[in-house]
C-alpha cells in the first residue's frame, strides 16, 4: 500500500545526514591513501599496518549510514490509510461571492476594502462550518473559484490568494456572479441554499435586483455585505517617483469608487435576505450564521481517511538488525 503521509516529517531532515556520512568515509579514505603513499610504497607500509581491512571498515560504516537512513524514515512515521469512513452530515449549501475588482483596492477602509472582505470571507468560513461552502470570484465577469465543500482549508487558502489579476476583466457585475452561484448549486432536490455577496456594490446594470428576485424564486437566500463607505475613495494603481497613482477617466480626474449601499439594500430585498457591512466585523458573521442556521438541512455523504495505520515497524526493525550487525562487525583482521 502507497504511503499518502508522514506523522513527524520533520524527523526527515536526518536523512541529510546520509550524504554527509558518506562523504566523510570517502575523505577518510582519500586521506589515508595520501598519508600512506607519503610515508613509503604502499605495499610495504601495508606489512607494517598488519589488522587494517579496508572492506571491513567501509562495510561496517556502511551498515551504520543505512541504519541511520532507516532511522530517519522510522521516525518519521510513515502512514498510509487503513479505514475509508463513510459520514453522514445535515448541511446547508452558502456560496461565498467575492468581488475582486480594482475598486476593492479602495483603502475607504483600512487597509483596503479586498483585505477586509478577504478578512470577513475567512471568517465567514470558519463560522459556517459544517455547512456546505463554495466560493466565486466576479468582477467584471463571474467565475467559480471552488464548487461546493466541505475543504474549509482549500476555501480559506483560495480567499487568500484572490486579487484583481485572477480576472481580466473588469468592473463589478453582481448579475453574473448571482447566476453562476444559482446554477452551481446543482438540481439536488431539498436543503437551503444561500449565496453571500461581498462587494461594494458599484454595479451600474441593474439587472442584478431581478436575478436576485430571480434566484429567490428558486428557494436561495442572497445576503450582502458592503465594502467600503458612501464617502468613497479613489482606487489606487500603485506608485511612480515616490507618488501613488491613482485611476482616472478620460477627462483625467482621479474616479472616485463609492458604496452603493441602496443596491444592496434593493438587491436583498428581492433575494429575501438581509443586507450587512464589512464595518459590522464580527456581529455580521454571527447574524448571517444565524440566518444559515434556519435554513433546510440536507443529509450529504462525506468521505474521508478517518484512520492512518503506522508502517514505521518496516524501517526501525532492519535499523536495529543493521546496527547489531555493525557492533559485532570489526574492521580489523585477525
Amino acid at each position: 500500500m502507497p504511503f499518502v503521509r508522514f506523522e513527524h516529517p520533520y524527523f526527515l531532515n536526518l536523512l541529510w545526514a546520509v550524504p554527509v556520512l558518506v562523504a566523510l568515509m570517502a575523505g577518510y579514505g582519500w586521506w589515508r591513501r595520501r598519508a600512506l603513499a607519503r610515508v613509503g610504497v604502499a605495499a610495504s607500509v601495508q606489512r607494517l599496518l598488519p589488522g587494517w581491512s579496508a572492506g571491513r571498515f567501509f562495510a561496517k560504516n556502511g551498515l551504520f549510514v543505512v541504519a541511520v537512513g532507516l532511522l530517519a524514515i522510522a521516525w518519521a512515521n510513515p502512514q498510509a490509510g487503513a479505514k475509508k469512513q463513510t459520514a453522514v452530515q445535515k448541511s446547508a449549501d452558502v456560496f461565498i461571492a467575492l468581488d475582486i475588482s480594482q475598486s476593492m483596492l479602495a483603502e475607504d477602509v483600512a487597509p483596503s476594502r479586498l483585505e477586509l472582505a478577504k478578512s470577513f470571507a475567512r471568517k465567514l468560513v470558519k463560522a459556517l462550518e459544517g455547512e456546505r461552502i463554495g466560493l466565486i470570484f466576479f468582477a467584471g465577469d463571474a467565475f467559480q473559484q471552488m464548487p461546493l465543500s466541505t475543504d474549509y482549508t482549500a476555501a480559506n487558502m483560495f480567499i487568500t490568494d484572490a486579487g484583481p489579476d485572477l480576472i481580466s476583466v473588469q468592473g463589478t457585475a453582481l448579475a453574473p456572479a448571482i447566476d453562476l452561484a444559482s446554477k452551481s448549486f446543482g438540481t439536488e432536490p431539498g436543503g437551503g441554499r444561500a449565496i453571500v455577496l461581498i462587494t461594494d456594490g458599484e454595479d451600474h446594470d441593474q439587472d442584478a435586483v431581478d436575478r436576485a428576485a430571480r434566484a429567490y424564486g428558486d428557494g436561495i437566500i442572497v445576503f450582502a455585505v458592503g465594502a467600503g463607505t458612501e464617502a468613497g475613495g479613489p482606487i489606487p494603481l500603485g506608485s511612480a517617483g515616490g507618488s501613488d497613482l491613482f485611476k482616472r477617466d478620460e477627462q483625467g480626474e482621479i474616479v472616485r469608487t463609492r458604496l452603493d449601499q441602496s443596491l444592496l439594500q434593493k438587491l436583498t430585498a428581492s433575494g429575501g435576505g438581509v443586507p450587512y457591512q464589512l464595518s459590522q466585523g464580527d456581529a455580521a458573521v454571527a447574524a448571517i450564521r444565524r440566518e444559515v442556521q434556519r435554513l433546510q438541512k440536507r443529509e450529504v455523504e462525506v468521505r474521508s481517511f478517518a484512520e492512518y495505520e503506522s508502517y514505521f515497524q518496516w524501517f526501525l526493525l532492519p535499523a536495529f538488525l543493521l546496527l547489531a550487525l555493525e557492533a559485532w562487525l570489526v574492521w580489523r583482521k585477525k
